[in-house]
């Protein structure tokens, strides 16, 4: 199985920045690959979407309310990817999840999520 930990969400005012990171591990064994590495979202009483996605090729994908604001990034070899979210608007309040997509190791496979950090934009 693979554990994902997020870090570096919290309180921050209208127009501040966040960097959130998630690291990937194996609890035995070694991951080989994470395809898509990604953050989603869940506001209160809203579904969870997507905010953005990054593939082991570097190939990027953004939800709109994110374009020109937040980017996504990875370092392949600590299997961690981060979040720099900057102008951030109270619309962005929400929980953020880290994902890893189609990830193959030794004896394990499949889709994991992390366990959500708050992010809440406020004054």
């Amino acid at each position: 199985q693979v554990q994902l930990v997020e870090s570096g969400g919290g309180l921050v005012q209208p127009g501040g920045s966040l960097n959130l990171s998630c690291a990937a591990s194996a609890a035995s064994g070694r991951i080989f690959l994470i395809s898509i590495m990604g953050w989603y979202r869940q506001a209160p009483g809203k579904q969870r979407e997507l905010v953005a996605q990054i593939t082991s090729g570097g190939s990027t994908n953004y939800a709109d309310s994110a374009k020109g604001r937040f980017t996504i990034s990875r370092d392949v070899a600590k299997d961690t990817w981060y979040l720099q979210m900057n102008s951030l608007k109270p619309e962005d309040t929400a929980i953020y999840y880290c994902n890893a997509g189609q990830v193959s190791g030794t004896a394990f496979s499949g889709d994991y999520w992390g366990q959500g950090t708050q992010v809440t934009v406020s004054s």
